[in-house]
């Protein structure tokens, strides 16, 4: 699969992968922070952004489809950095292609199964006729009166597209992710670890990665150091861009 991609600065490659209705562009402004010393890769996920829409939707998949971009644009080793569901990606990709990965970045994310915490959301979005918008606020005021989280809105609000005939579609794939939700929330394939040097950079406000997850996170990825950033969320890239950046940078070099 050919994904969408934007590359920014010159040196060592390093390649960040968004989360679950995300996109490349949640990390644009990063990536030129981070032009200053690394080729930066910034990468659509199948079925999100512009990259192609398609089954099946899981880490596996998704880890050969990085595989495969990785050969296509001449990279044999990267770093890589991945965000919540990117997360995931990032380290299935890292046990299945150790030699392929310089060090390994994991934002906010576990390599566990997690329980359903998006029905909310997916049942709001399956039900937008989207159809029946004639403009973004219409799809606002729809959220706005069943989701309680201003930050979720706007997050979804920026993968509403227009159509040729001036209508309104999502960027991502709405059913194969719907389908797929139970996979999304599937654990990380773990039958072969990863001995290198990885960073597991959490949010101090956050449930998604636990000090009670790090143990069973050693025993795959022995080398993992853990930093949590006070006061940020699950968006901890987004919510502590300047500290995010500073532990990246720091763990990098």
């Amino acid at each position: 699969m050919e994904l969408n991609y934007k590359s920014y600065g010159q040196g060592p490659a390093l390649i960040i992968l968004h989360g679950l209705f995300g996109s490349l562009d949640n990390w644009v402004s990063h990536a030129r922070r981070l032009a200053n010393d690394f080729s930066v890769y910034l990468l659509d996920l199948r079925n999100h952004g512009k990259s192609p829409h398609a089954s099946p939707f899981d880490y596996p998949t998704m880890a050969e489809d990085l595989a495969e971009f990785m050969d296509d644009h001449g990279i044999y080793m990267a770093h890589l950095l991945g965000h919540s569901m990117g997360g995931k990606v990032v380290m299935q990709f890292a046990v299945e292609y150790p030699e392929r990965v310089e060090k390994l970045i994991v934002a906010d994310m576990a390599p566990k199964t997690y329980p359903p915490h998006h029905t909310e959301i997916l049942e709001a979005l399956i039900q937008l006729d989207m159809s029946s918008l004639t403009t973004r606020s219409d799809a606002a005021q729809y959220f706005q009166e069943r989701l309680d989280d201003v930050a979720v809105i706007q997050f979804l609000l920026k993968n509403i597209a227009r159509t040729p005939d001036k209508g309104f579609r999502w960027k991502f794939n709405l059913p194969v992710i719907y389908d797929s939700y139970e996979e999304i929330l599937a654990n990380v394939n773990l039958e072969y670890g990863f001995d290198k040097s990885t960073l597991f950079l959490s949010g101090g406000d956050s449930t998604y990665l636990l000090p009670e997850d790090h143990d069973m996170i050693l025993s795959h990825f022995p080398q993992a150091q853990f930093h949590s950033i006070p006061g940020a969320g699950h968006w901890v890239h987004a919510e502590a861009p300047t500290a995010f950046l500073e532990e990246v940078i720091k763990f990098l070099q």
